[in-house]
């Protein structure tokens, strides 16, 4: 990481503060799944406290039935040092801590200590769950245009009254 030199000492407070102000969540996991890191805009997406999920397994805020796919690429990853979503942003499921259901674009990194050994990864991410609920609606109602377009005039078009 490169700075300015006028930052000088004060470095790593700002960039605690940053990771901490940031609005998008921001999730560092040890490499058997643990929550070390979670931020102010985690604690907003997800609904969890920082002091409730450190420690805890990422199982948390992933749905049950996307839990086997999700520690399968995690662990190929952490074995390997090799990521699935290099430089993409990932839409999926996850959960609010209410249990509602959300989708989130979330950007993947492993984190590797000075000698290059891989000791978590770190999510980046946002909840996007409006805009894919709309996106969503959107393409059933151009669908619905292109069927009734396809159709032709309806039964009670060009009656006269």
């Amino acid at each position: 990481m490169q700075q300015d030199d006028k930052i000088g000492n004060d470095g790593l407070s700002l960039c605690q503060a940053i990771v901490e102000q940031a609005p998008e969540a921001i999730i560092f996991a040890d490499r058997e799944g643990a929550i070390r890191l979670w931020n102010g805009g985690a604690e907003t997406v997800f609904g969890h406290a920082a002091a409730d999920v450190i420690g805890q397994s990422l199982d948390i805020i992933i749905p049950q039935h996307l839990r086997r796919a999700h520690w399968d690429g995690f662990n190929h990853a952490i074995n390997t040092g090799q990521q699935k979503y290099v430089n993409r942003v990932l839409t999926t499921r996850s959960m609010h801590k209410n249990g509602t259901k959300l989708y989130v674009d979330l950007s993947f990194a492993l984190v590797r200590d000075q000698a290059g050994a891989v000791v978590g990864a770190l999510a980046v991410g946002r909840d996007c769950t409006a805009r894919h609920l709309a996106d969503g609606a959107l393409r059933a109602r151009v669908a619905q245009l292109e069927s009734d377009a396809k159709g032709g005039p309806k039964a009670d078009e060009g009656l006269a009254p």
